[in-house]
């Protein structure tokens, strides 16, 4: 089977990892190493969580503007920082953290929700302890001080159920964010071009590759740490992501 295949390999890489796979009607096959990793962009997808939850309470509304310049004008992934227009509604700015990993509009998001109250919604509301949002991105001095976003690979499971359990509506503008990634280098590098729906976020650094995503058969996460090999890394990613197109 392509899933021992895959399993197989992993486990004789050296670095840290930690990979599901489901897909509908059939048992769930976990395997890794290793439970607690360096967020690299996977934070985004509880803070999206945390917005959806107060939208549902009325403390916040995906109409309302954003001002671009609230924040310092960060860089790395996204292209925010280089728009003419400097005013968004948070829609487009959460749909730019997602679709694009755009730090500015992570770091605008977080500047609207809180980064303690974030932190909190993800534990009391979202059921996620061990999952850790303690800096902003790009904020190298909160990083020297021994801070950082923190993802678990059993909480990424729950991810999952986080949102098949969204409202119909608030499917709606949420799962279009998760399907316009721009990043298919990972698991969607061997699926040919438009031929599935993946709904999925990514994130990458140095010695660090994510991805995080479902279709509507299967649900798949690979998190990689201490990668000193990314070619290797990346031919994984590509070989693991063919299981969403296989009946294996």
């Amino acid at each position: 089977m392509k899933i021992d295949e895959v399993i197989k390999d992993l486990n004789k890489q050296i670095f840290k990892y930690s990979f599901f796979f489901q897909r509908q009607g059939e048992k769930a096959v976990q395997a890794g190493n290793c439970d607690r990793f360096s967020s690299a962009s996977i934070i985004k997808l509880p803070l999206l969580l945390a917005w959806v939850y107060l939208e549902r309470t009325g403390e916040v509304d995906r109409g309302e503007l954003c001002e671009l310049d609230a924040e310092p004008q960060v860089r790395g992934a996204g292209f925010a920082y280089q728009m003419q227009a400097r005013k968004l509604p948070y829609h487009d700015v959460l749909l730019m953290m997602i679709a694009t990993s755009d730090n500015l509009c992570t770091n605008l998001v977080i500047r609207r929700i809180g980064l303690e109250r974030a932190q909190r919604i993800f534990r009391d509301e979202l059921g996620l302890r061990s999952t850790e949002l303690q800096r902003k991105l790009l904020d190298f001095k909160a990083r020297d001080r021994g801070l950082d976003n923190w993802v678990s690979g059993e909480e990424a499971i729950r991810f999952f159920d986080l949102f098949a359990s969204l409202t119909p509506d608030e499917k709606a503008w949420v799962e279009p964010m998760l399907l316009v990634n721009t990043d298919d280098l990972l698991l969607m590098r061997n699926i040919p071009r438009d031929e599935l729906h993946f709904y999925h976020k990514t994130g990458s650094m140095k010695g660090v590759l994510h991805d995080w995503g479902y279709t509507r058969d299967c649900r798949i996460f690979l998190f990689t740490n201490d990668i000193q090999d990314e070619p290797a890394a990346f031919r994984l990613f590509g070989k693991a992501g063919e299981l969403l197109i296989s009946a294996d």
